[in-house]
């Protein structure tokens, strides 16, 4: 728009400047032939666009504007631009004496009101596209640079979490990248050193347990070879098992290898609960209590390692024999359905009175320290399972474990035709109807948990 009034504008001017020759001519004489020669004599291309109208001996050039609009002209004395075909004319009052008035005419063509436009325009395109492209090739380099250096901090984070605890970033990209790339750094550094001493310190306390231990093993070999004397000793005998296993682990190099090493490993459900429960069988038979083990005929593998698996299910027991009255009955079903492998684990004694409670890390009401559960949930979420407590059959508590089977192929089709997400999410929404407390239950069919 503004090329377009500026090329306007210049062609208006040039009209001006001729007439203003014209005037100057008019000033000397008003002889029709006199000024067309005069007007001749400028040359140009104008020339023959000029026309002088009101002279006495009639008029020079060629008139594009009506009769009336000159005519009004030199009655008002005010020049005027009026649209003619093919363009404007430029019309200009000259008084020439004895009350007469001439009209001086410049036609502009169309073409002179738009000339250079054009190319103006072209000029002024090319640039916009080249800013155009310049500006999106700057921010696309930027943005690339912002956007490397906020994956690279992503990547670097989620490698973290995966437990590879020498992982590090280079600070890079804006200020506010840069300084949280510099945060993760030092968050990471003291991740491991906190993880370095936390390890360090449970491997020192393990080793601190072997003093005790060794003089309860000396003490029970002069226990004779009785029952109750062969089951101490073997108690002690595990309980050195398990504390050497602690301090193998907590030794380690890394939170990864010890994940890997779990992944890799896997065992029986049945077999290690047949295990530990003639253990504990014969420590329910001290105390008056009926302890059977349902289901534990058949083979349920799951994808846990075989000590977490047992630990887990001590730490069960343990609290049933620790917090219930002698003489309360004892139970512990394993059964395989859909994908799962659940374990439960029933008493006749008081109950939880707070499930969640119960589950939380830390201090409980009975004054224990509260890892008991913490683990059994630990082992069950390691193995995409889930754990639920709840009133059982039997009057007391009711603890189902649930654990992903470690053979379980999913269907790869309904009877309908469907593929994948059909077949599976029966057994996902089941895991999470478990965590809530109240599913079908994979012990008794449609039975709840409860």
């Amino acid at each position: 728009m503004v090329v377009s009034q500026l090329a306007r504008e210049r062609a208006l001017s040039d009209a001006e400047r001729q007439t203003a020759v014209v005037v100057a001519v008019l000033t000397a004489t008003t002889d029709p032939i006199a000024v067309d020669r005069a007007i001749a004599t400028t040359g140009g291309p104008t020339a023959a666009r000029v026309a002088v109208h009101g002279l006495d001996g009639g008029s020079v050039g060629q008139r594009h504007a009506r009769a009336e609009e000159i005519a009004g002209v030199a009655r008002q004395l005010k020049s005027l631009v009026v649209d003619v075909p093919g363009g404007l004319s430029y019309l200009e009052p000259v008084d020439i004496g004895a009350d007469r008035t001439a009209v001086v005419e410049v036609f502009i063509p169309s073409g002179e009101l738009t000339r250079g436009v054009p190319a103006a325009w072209y000029t002024l395109t090319a640039v916009a596209l080249v800013l155009v492209v310049a500006a999106v090739l700057v921010g696309d380099r930027l943005a690339a640079k912002v956007v490397s250096s906020a994956r690279g901090l992503a990547d670097a984070a989620v490698a973290l979490g995966n437990g590879r605890l020498d992982v590090r970033v280079e600070p890079s990209g804006p200020r506010e990248l840069a300084e949280a790339g510099l945060a993760f750094n030092a968050m990471a550094e003291r991740v491991k050193v906190l993880l370095d001493s936390e390890r360090e310190l449970l491997a020192d306390l393990s080793h601190r347990l072997r003093t005790p231990l060794t003089a309860l093993r000396l003490d029970a070999e002069t226990l004779d070879d009785g029952r109750a004397g062969q089951r101490i000793r073997h108690a002690i005998g595990n309980l050195e098992l398990e504390v050497d296993e602690i301090i193998r682990a907590a030794r380690k190099s890394g939170p990864a290898a010890a994940v890997e090493q779990g992944e890799a490993t896997g065992c029986d459900a049945s077999e290690v609960v047949r295990e530990r429960m003639k253990f504990w069988s014969a420590v329910a038979g001290d105390q008056g209590r009926r302890c059977e083990a349902v289901g534990v005929n058949e083979r349920a593998p799951v994808p846990v390692p075989r000590a977490e698996l047992a630990a887990a299910l001590d730490a069960l027991l343990g609290n049933v024999f620790r917090y219930t009255p002698q003489g309360v009955p004892l139970e512990v079903t394993v059964s395989r359905r859909d994908g799962y492998v659940a374990i439960r684990v029933e008493d006749g004694g008081p109950g939880i009175a707070d499930p969640d409670r119960a589950l939380r890390r830390g201090e409980t009401s009975h004054g224990s320290t509260g890892l008991g559960l913490d683990i059994v949930k630990r082992v069950a979420y390691s193995a995409n399972g889930a754990v639920n407590i709840a009133r059982g059959r039997l009057g007391g508590a009711s603890i189902v474990v649930l654990l992903a089977d470690a053979e379980w192929a999913p269907p790869t089709s309904s009877r309908f035709g469907f593929v994948g997400r059909l077949s599976r999410d029966p057994a996902e929404r089941r895991r999470k109807r478990v965590e809530k407390g109240g599913a079908e239950s994979p012990l008794h069919g449609s039975a709840n948990l409860s």
